[in-house]
C-alpha cells in the first residue's frame, strides 16, 4: 500500500502546473468485522477501501475533493487527472482564504506498527470458547489501517497500524448487562480471557436484586472506560486554542488560572502511542508530546494551522477540530486490585452514557450510569445499582474530589466505523473519587 501511495503522489506531481500546489491525504483499511449475537457469529465480513482527499491550491485559494480508489494504478491515475481538471474549474471562482496555511517545510515520517496479531479466525475461536454459556453480543474489528500524506514540495508521511478492538456486552435479563472491551496492538489470549472472566463475574452479581439509593454525594470509583467518557467531553472544544481565545472552551477557567486540578493530573497528547498518525491533512507534524495539563494546571492546547495563521502563532499539528486524538493520562499510586477496598462504601461505575454539559463555563457535566454499576459496602460489592443521573464539574472530579488514580492504565481505541474505521483513542487509569454528586 505504501508503494502504491508513492506512485499516486508521483503521478500528481507530473499533472500540476508550476503555479499550483497539491496535497493529498490517504485513508485506507483492510478490516475483518465479526458481529456476535447470543454468543454466535451473525455477520462476518471483510472490508477493503481506499479514500483519497485531494487538495489543489493556487494564489491563496484552495479546493478539495474526496474520491474512492480501486487500487489499480491505471484506473486511479485517470480518476486523479479527471478530478484535478474539475478542481481547476472550481478554483477560478473562489475568493482568497486569508487563514489558509499548509506545511512547506518538508518533514518525512514513517511509522509502521508491525503485526503480531493472530488471524481473525483464531481470535473468534478464543471468543467463542470463553463466552460459552452466556448471552454475549459484540463486534470484533481487526486488521490494518493506513494513513498517508504527500504534497508537491516532496513531503511524504506514512502511518500503518495493525490492531484489534473487541467490544462486547454480556446480558442477564431486561436492561441488566455488563459491557467491556479489549483493544490494542497484540492479542494476549490469557489477558483477554482474564478480562472476559471478570465481566462474567460481574454478570453473576447482576442476578441479585437491584437497589436504589437517594440522590446525594457518594464516594465513587470510575473505571478507565467511565473516565474516558468524561474526558471525551473535553474534546468538545475544551483543548482548542481557538475556543480558548474566543472564551468558548469549557476549560477557560482552568486556562486562566482561576481554578486548578489535583496535582496528580497529567494529561497529554501522546503522538508516540501509535494510536494516531503524527501528521495531519495539511502536512504539519505533531511533537512527540503536547502537554495539555501538567500537575493540575493547563499547560498547552491543540493548535490547528488555521488558528495559527489567524493569531500569528505556531501550529502543533492539530486537526481542524483541534481535538486531542491520542490522549494519555499518567497513572497514579492506587493498585487497580485494591480499588474496591480503597473505595470502602460507595459506587463502582463501569460505564457512563448520555453525557452533556449542564454548565459549560463551570465544566459541569450531566449523564447516566450504565450497565454494571454497583453499590459497595466495606470494600465488597453488595448489589447492582439502578440507573442514576449525575451532575458534577470536572474541575471537582479531577480536582478537590480526586483521591487517587490507578497505577495501571488501559488502552481505549476509537471504535467508530461510520464510513471508515477511525484512528485514535486514549490511554487512561481508573479514578477513585472522594465524592461525586448524583441528582436522580
Amino acid at each position: 500500500m505504501q508503494d502504491y501511495f508513492q506512485q499516486l503522489a508521483l503521478h500528481l506531481q507530473t499533472q500540476i502546473t508550476p503555479s499550483e500546489t497539491f496535497t493529498c491525504w490517504l485513508s485506507a483499511e483492510e478490516t475483518d468485522f465479526v458481529r456476535f449475537n447470543r454468543n454466535a457469529i451473525r455477520q462476518p465480513g471483510h472490508v477493503v477501501q481506499i479514500i483519497l482527499r485531494l487538495q489543489l491550491l493556487e494564489d491563496q485559494k484552495l479546493v478539495s475533493s474526496s474520491l474512492n480508489l480501486c487500487g489499480q494504478l491505471a484506473q486511479d491515475y485517470f480518476s486523479l487527472t479527471s478530478t484535478l481538471t474539475y478542481l481547476r474549474e472550481l478554483l477560478r471562482d473562489l475568493p482568497r482564504d486569508p487563514h489558509l496555511l499548509i506545511a512547506t517545510d518538508v518533514q518525512d515520517t514513517n511509522h509502521i506498527q508491525t503485526s503480531s496479531l493472530p488471524s481473525a479466525m483464531q481470535m473468534v475461536a478464543d471468543i467463542l470458547e470463553v463466552s460459552a454459556g452466556v448471552d454475549m453480543v459484540g463486534i470484533l474489528t481487526t486488521g490494518v489501517q493506513y494513513r498517508g500524506f504527500a504534497n508537491s514540495y516532496g513531503q511524504r508521511n506514512w502511518f500503518e497500524s495493525h490492531n484489534v478492538n473487541f467490544d462486547w456486552s454480556l446480558f442477564y435479563a431486561g436492561d441488566k448487562a455488563v459491557k467491556s472491551n479489549y483493544a490494542g496492538f497484540t492479542w494476549d489470549q490469557a489477558q483477554f480471557k482474564e478480562k472476559f472472566n471478570d465481566a462474567k463475574q460481574q454478570l453473576a452479581l447482576l442476578a441479585q436484586a437491584s437497589i436504589s439509593i437517594p440522590p446525594g454525594d457518594y464516594r465513587v470509583y470510575l473505571t478507565p472506560t467511565a473516565l474516558n467518557e468524561l474526558l471525551l467531553m473535553l474534546n468538545w472544544d475544551g483543548f482548542s486554542e481557538k475556543s480558548l481565545r474566543t472564551h468558548q472552551s469549557c476549560l477557560r477557567r482552568l486556562h486562566s488560572g482561576e481554578v486548578s486540578l489535583h496535582l496528580d493530573v497529567f494529561l497529554s497528547e501522546d503522538s508516540l502511542a501509535g494510536l494516531e498518525p503524527v501528521f495531519q491533512p495539511q502536512g504539519f507534524i505533531k511533537p512527540h508530546e503536547i502537554k495539555l495539563i501538567h500537575a493540575g494546571k493547563m499547560s498547552g492546547s491543540m493548535i490547528s494551522p488555521r488558528t495559527a495563521k489567524e493569531y500569528g502563532i505556531l501550529s502543533n499539528g492539530a486537526g481542524d477540530d483541534e481535538a486531542a486524538k491520542s490522549l494519555r493520562m499518567q497513572g497514579g499510586t492506587l493498585a487497580m486490585a485494591d480499588a474496591l477496598q480503597q473505595l470502602g462504601t460507595g459506587i463502582y461505575i463501569s460505564n457512563l452514557w448520555y453525557l452533556n454539559f449542564s454548565d459549560r463555563a463551570s465544566c459541569r457535566i450531566t449523564g447516566m450510569t450504565r450497565f454494571a454499576s454497583f453499590w459497595v459496602e466495606n470494600g465488597q460489592i453488595k448489589a447492582p445499582l439502578n440507573v442514576m443521573r449525575f451532575d458534577e464539574s470536572l474541575f471537582r472530579i479531577l480536582g478537590e474530589h480526586l483521591f487517587a488514580l490507578t497505577q495501571e492504565t488501559e488502552t481505549i481505541m476509537d471504535d467508530r466505523s461510520y464510513g471508515e474505521r477511525h484512528t485514535g483513542g486514549a490511554i487512561l487509569p481508573g479514578a477513585l473519587l472522594k465524592s461525586m454528586r448524583f441528582v436522580l
